[in-house]
């Protein structure tokens, strides 16, 4: 059954900005774009790069290695829908924000 589970604080993740965080053995970036936070699966398929330290644009994520682009509310690939990350429920409990995680 999935859970949620406090991964940082609110204010530990700047607007328009991505950090990573660990949740067992997985790596997930948070990220907080137009006062929400979203979490996909930090790792980029194509090459590995942390999805964290990518850039943001009106709530896509680009990967700072080779400019692949992904959905922040659904971890599908704005190139190629087909192809996605892994995307997590997030919540925000008093300052906690939380992800879903199973």
């Amino acid at each position: 059954m999935a859970d949620f589970q406090t991964v940082c604080r609110v204010a530990e993740v700047a607007e328009g900005e991505g950090k990573t965080v660990q949740v067992g053995t997985k790596l997930i970036a948070i990220f907080r774009h137009g006062g929400q936070f979203f979490a996909l699966d930090d790792v980029c398929p194509h090459m590995g790069a942390s999805l964290a330290g990518g850039y943001l644009n009106d709530g896509i994520v680009t990967c700072p290695w080779h400019a692949w682009r992904f959905r922040l509310h659904d971890g599908a690939w704005a190139d190629n829908p087909r192809l996605k990350v892994g995307c997590y429920r997030v919540r925000v409990v008093g300052d906690e924000v939380q992800v879903e995680v199973g």
